[in-house]
């Protein structure tokens, strides 16, 4: 099994910052990509940022400039620092792994953290 746990959600005033972490533990040979995802209400999940093992990032065009990826590959965690934060990056922010066990490679995700941006 494999459990991922995100935290570090909150809210947050318009122009702020949050970093938010994600942790995988369980039964893990290596993991390669790490995501982050959000969902705002009523709209769909979307890919926010992603890092391969290793270190190349890719983000959405939202939040170009504003959010870092990084990850601690000795750690299995993943993170999310984001700056200059608006009211529409008001969501649920999940991340997702990409693990390598014993029987192959399977996608896991976390419970998700919300993230309010308002004043």
């Amino acid at each position: 099994q494999v459990q991922l746990v995100e935290s570090g959600g909150g809210l947050v005033q318009p122009g702020g910052s949050l970093r938010l972490s994600c942790a995988a533990s369980g039964s893990i040979l290596n993991i390669n990509a790490m995501r982050w995802y959000r969902q705002a209400p009523g709209k769909q999940r979307e890919l926010v940022a992603g890092v391969t093992s290793g270190g190349t990032s890719n983000y959405a065009d939202s939040v170009k400039g504003r959010f870092t990826i990084s990850r601690d590959n000795a750690k299995n965690t993943v993170y999310l620092q984001m700056n200059s934060l608006k009211s529409e990056d008001t969501a649920v922010y999940y991340c997702s792994a990409d693990v390598r066990r014993l029987i192959g490679v399977s996608t896991y995700w976390g419970q998700g953290t919300q993230v309010t941006v308002s004043s």
